[in-house]
């Protein structure tokens, strides 16, 4: 079994005894039909207080869904949450993070519909430029298997490292050629980077924290393409149970978000204009999902 699986499988085991501690039990708009009216859904978020979720919420109301923010400190924690029922939905991730979590844990949670695709980014307290970072000094890194093949990618690109295989969503620190690279490499957890980031010549840090480091995100030094075709499997996406995939209420939701104004202001704003907003129709990440647990599968 691979680190990648193994980390996975280690974060949402320790996620599951947070589980309990949700207040009540979700009710389930699956099972009662199309109608929204007077639905109440739990959705799992990683920072609620980012400016497009009161403008869902109020979007949702209008539409007689109410919406429920449950709202989470870290990326291990939402998945299992949805798995287990403590949630309908959840929108944090992309879906090389929710096939790594399927293919680990088991699961099927599925993709309902995209929300953005986020460019990710280096930056630093120390260095305006990638240029200036000197050699053997440290950069930091995600954790979590998705988020540091990426972060690695961004990298390489920037010229900071060499990795042996060229680079593939499956990328850890051991594909690392040290001897080739400028720059040396520690992982740490996305939430904690941030206060992290004076210890270090710079750090990848996900869009989700970078408020946390004082920063805005044309700070960023380096970063890549969001608006790459073969970026799909980086799009972020609302996550439900395989049996919910067709509930109405839930595809409301998805369709609000995407098309309200508020929400998509929202949006923007709380990504500093890098969010790239997508409709890629629920197939296609579907399609890409089982890609990508395929590969997971045979790299494991």
């Amino acid at each position: 079994m691979s680190r990648r699986i193994t980390s996975v499988i280690a974060a949402a085991a320790a996620a599951t005894a947070l589980i309990a501690g949700l207040a009540g039990c979700a009710s389930n708009p699956g099972s009662e039909g199309s109608d929204a009216a007077d639905k109440v859904v739990k959705v799992g978020v990683v920072d609620k207080s980012t400016v497009q979720w009161p403008a869902f919420v109020e979007a949702a109301k209008k539409e007689g869904i109410t919406v429920e923010l449950v709202d989470f400190s870290s990326y291990e924690q939402p998945n299992p949450a949805l798995a287990q029922g403590e949630l309908e939905l959840n929108q944090f991730q992309h879906i090389v993070y929710l096939a790594d979590y399927n293919v680990a844990s088991g699961e099927d949670l599925v993709p309902i519909g995209a929300t953005a695709i986020y460019p990710l980014a280096l930056y630093s307290t120390k260095y305006d430029d990638v240029k200036d970072i000197k050699k053997g000094e440290s950069v930091a890194v995600p954790d979590d298997a998705s988020n540091q093949a990426r972060a690695l990618l961004v990298l390489q690109s920037a010229g900071l490292i060499e990795l042996k295989s060229g680079g593939t969503t499956f990328s850890d620190l051991a594909d690392v050629d040290e001897a080739k690279s400028k720059v040396k490499v520690t992982a740490l957890e996305a939430a904690l980077i941030p206060q992290s980031l004076p210890d270090v010549a710079a750090a990848i840090i996900n869009n989700d924290f970078v408020d946390q480091a004082g920063l805005k995100f044309s700070d960023a030094i380096a970063q890549d393409d969001p608006t790459d075709p073969n970026a799909l499997p980086y799009v972020n996406i609302f996550a439900a149970r395989a049996e919910d995939k067709d509930n109405e209420t839930y595809l409301k939701l998805v369709d609000i978000f995407q098309n309200d104004p508020g929400v998509q202001k929202g949006l923007q704003e709380a990504s500093g204009d890098t969010a790239v907003a997508l409709k890629t129709p629920a197939a296609e990440l579907e399609d890409a999902l089982e890609k990508v647990e395929k590969d997971t599968e045979a790299n494991g």
